[in-house]
């Protein structure tokens, strides 16, 4: 399971004092338990008389939730590195790198540009859409095949490339 391969990781790199490893992982369990933590208060509005232990074992994250935590601290890296760049902060751009580095080694494998450009392609063909006015319909398509998988910003470029042939 992907939480257990998170917290061997957090512990070789705590034993290696590798303090960005360290840093980075912590960050992502402090996250995956807040969402755990919200989850579980669904749990609970919905059926009050749940035993504890059953409300334990329901509010765990399983691996496709865990994967969208890190998807979105991913993107949050990234938006981050941008902003960065524009400020001039490189030491600090470094340093979200690093951190994304990190996450991106928990994330499935993401999609090239090529099969994503094919995978619009094929949606474009299949709901019918011809112009840059259908991006909505495209992307409320694209997105669920996509999500976890590549970056949403490259994603919205290429059907909007694709819309504007």
């Amino acid at each position: 399971m992907l939480s257990e391969q998170i917290k061997q990781d957090l512990i070789a790199g705590q034993k290696a004092k590798d303090e960005k490893v360290v840093s980075c992982l912590r960050m992502l369990k402090a996250a995956i338990t807040n969402k755990e933590i919200e989850k579980r208060l669904k749990i609970v509005e919905s059926n009050p008389n749940l035993s504890e232990e059953d409300l334990s074992n329901q509010s765990r994250l399983n691996d496709e939730e865990i994967v969208e935590v890190i998807s979105l601290e991913v993107k949050k890296r990234r938006d981050s590195i941008l902003s960065f760049e524009k400020g001039g902060r490189m030491d600090l751009v470094e340093r979200e790198t690093a951190e994304l580095n990190i996450l991106k080694k928990y994330m499935p494998a993401e999609l090239t540009e090529e099969e994503i450009r094919t995978l619009v392609r094929d949606i474009i063909g299949r709901v019918g859409a011809s112009s840059i006015k259908d991006i909505g319909i495209v992307m409320k398509e694209v997105v669920p095949q996509t999500k976890g998988k590549s970056d949403g910003n490259l994603v919205g470029q290429i059907v909007r490339e694709e819309l504007s042939k």
